[in-house]
């Protein structure tokens, strides 16, 4: 039988509320940037699809389809490269920039990603987009090392 995992929300709280807070402070530096809280969920529904992590990709389906964002582009999004036409512009470059910092390549293949982005996001945009990034993925890692559970949702 598997050790019980930690919750480490519950256990560390204050460092928990501390992510919270900095998710919060990112959604309002995506919003001052001019990025739509639509491409800010892709970025959070791709990462967590990348890592494999339920628990997020439960939560943020239900605020990507909030925002906005299609169930055909939700569908579609592990497959975002071939379907072009479902994307706008900036949302394939927060995509890309996103499975940059989730998947962390060699620096060409990431010099040859952040280049791309540059030719369509500023340099607010880039930086919330990474930082985005970063904080789903550390979410991801609380919610998959905590075991944390999903339940069947309507």
């Amino acid at each position: 039988m598997p050790t019980p995992r930690v919750s480490i929300d519950k256990q560390t709280p204050s460092a928990y509320k501390a992510m919270v807070k900095v998710s919060l402070k990112i959604a309002a530096a995506a919003e001052a940037a001019g990025l739509s809280r639509a491409v800010m969920e892709l970025v959070n529904m791709h990462c967590s699809q990348i890592n494999g992590c339920a628990f997020c990709l439960t939560v943020h389906r239900e605020d990507a389809i909030a925002a906005g964002l299609t169930a055909q582009q939700l569908a579609v999004l592990p497959a975002w490269r071939d379907a072009p036409n479902l994307y706008t512009d900036e949302m394939r470059a927060a995509l890309e920039l996103a499975e940059m910092v989730t998947n962390l390549p060699d620096h060409h293949t990431a010099d040859c990603a952040y280049e791309r982005a540059a030719d369509i996001l500023n340099a607010d945009q880039i930086s919330v987009v990474i930082w985005g990034a970063t904080s789903i993925n550390a979410f991801n890692r609380i919610s998959i090392l905590s075991r944390y559970n999903v339940h069947p949702r309507p």
